[in-house]
């Protein structure tokens, strides 16, 4: 959420933050309702403070005799009472409204964050490893010989609908040999403190890291009171709500792996065939909670935490900076890591580590004291490390041989019992 005083002091510039979004200015909107919710509150504390005086002077006109003076003052009391109830009411209202506006626009980009309209305007960063030059026609993970019999869609349309997959034999084992490596590596190497988390939350949790309101259609919601997660990062950000933490505690580096639900609205059409976009996926997720002069620091090192994943996977991935058009909800900048897939011929993205400011620790009420100071708001980061899935597309794809088996990344091999690819007729060997 945004700092309303901000909005105050900088209208001018929080409009054209929001303007390198591609969104209309509203700073005036917002504070027209502020202006009028405080003058309501002036009010009724106006009002109140002549409550209490009247108060006080009814017992002394009772006690001098003074009938009429006593019956004046009995109804001015009654009046301010009424006065401050509706005044209260009204405040009320206009609180909603403001939280409600503050709620539904989205963080601020940083200034030196590329301008620009969509994913066609990111920032190419860096490169890391060459695709291999492949002597036959790549194929898409679900087309290549000796596993495709292991993504089962059409069981799992059965049980559950589109945008499902059950994974069978060699798969589903490499498939937990990933999330596996990717915990170890994040919490041997990387110090990060793995966390087990619930799937279920309640409103307030997608409220805190920006799901809720505006993003309601993309996730599930299961009944009156819980939703299934999008991603880890609700859970593990949610973790400090409404406290306030030791500063000698920061930064806080956490990771999880989970089921993840997303409802893919909007997406119709879009990577429907093979298992690149599903409704229920498993990612290994990372936030770091941490004072909000160390959040650079933090974000360029998340991000390298997630390309070392698939560096040691062999993977070839590039780096991207997202443009002002294609962030994130709750983003003030974002790193985009996309893997090579040969059976597109195409990067796509695998992980995105963003640096969220104070944006979600305000709709947390999230806050540190250092020693003795008053308390500030905490800065949030989060990033995928990575989306197993999706590596594991990667990592068939691009060990694919001629022939139809996968070789397997060497640092996966411990993982798999000491097998070292799958053969031709879809074994661990």
């Amino acid at each position: 959420m945004h700092n309303i005083q901000f909005i105050r002091e900088n209208p001018s510039e929080f409009d054209a933050l929001l303007g390198k979004r591609g969104l209309e200015p509203c700073a005036e909107s917002i504070i027209e309702i502020d202006k009028k919710r405080r003058e309501i509150i002036h009010s009724a504390e106006t009002a109140k403070a002549e409550q209490n005086a009247a108060s006080k002077e009814v017992g002394a006109a009772k006690a001098r005799g003074d009938e009429e003076e006593f019956q004046r003052l009995r109804a001015l009391v009654g009046e301010k009472k009424a006065e401050i109830a509706q005044a209260e009411i009204d405040a009320k209202t206009a609180d909603d409204e403001l939280r409600n506006l503050l709620m539904s626009i989205p963080n601020l980009p940083f200034e030196d964050v590329p301008n620009g309209a969509d994913e066609n305007d990111n920032v190419e960063i860096r490169k890391w490893g060459i695709p291999a030059a492949l002597n036959f026609d790549a194929k898409e993970h679900f087309e290549i010989a000796s596993i495709a019999q292991h993504f089962d869609f059409e069981r799992a349309a059965r049980l559950s609908g589109s945008r499902f997959v059950i994974l069978r034999g060699a798969i589903a084992r490499l498939h937990r040999a990933l999330g596996q490596f990717m915990i170890d590596l994040h919490v041997n190497e990387h110090e990060l403190d793995e966390v087990f988390t619930p799937v279920l939350v309640r409103d307030e949790a997608l409220y805190g890291t920006g799901q809720l309101p505006k993003f309601a259609e993309d996730s599930y919601k299961v009944d009156g009171e819980h939703w299934l997660i999008p991603t880890a990062e609700v859970t593990l950000t949610n973790m400090v709500y409404g406290e306030i933490v030791d500063g000698a505690e920061l930064p806080m580096r956490m990771v999880a792996q989970t089921q993840c639900f997303r409802s893919e609205a909007g997406s119709a059409g879009r990577d429907t065939t093979g298992m690149l976009r599903q409704h229920q996926f498993e990612k290994v997720e990372m936030v770091t909670i941490c004072d909000p002069n160390t959040s650079h620091e933090e974000l360029e090192r998340m991000t390298k935490c997630a390309e070392t994943i698939l560096q040691k996977l062999e993977l070839p991935y590039r780096t991207v900076a997202l443009c002002t058009g294609d962030m994130g909800f709750g983003a003030r900048r974002t790193y985009d890591i996309e893997v090579w897939l040969p059976g597109q011929n195409t990067y796509r993205e695998i992980s995105s580590c963003s640096n969220c400011g104070d944006f979600q620790a305000r709709r947390m009420n999230s806050r540190f004291r250092a020693d003795d100071s008053k308390p500030e708001f905490l800065h949030t980061l989060n990033g995928s490390g990575l989306a197993i899935g999706r590596c594991l597309i990667a990592v068939v794809e691009n060990g694919q041989q001629a022939d139809g088996s996968v070789n397997l990344p060497e640092v996966l091999h411990k993982y798999l019992g000491g097998a070292t690819k799958i053969d031709i007729s879809g074994k661990l060997i």
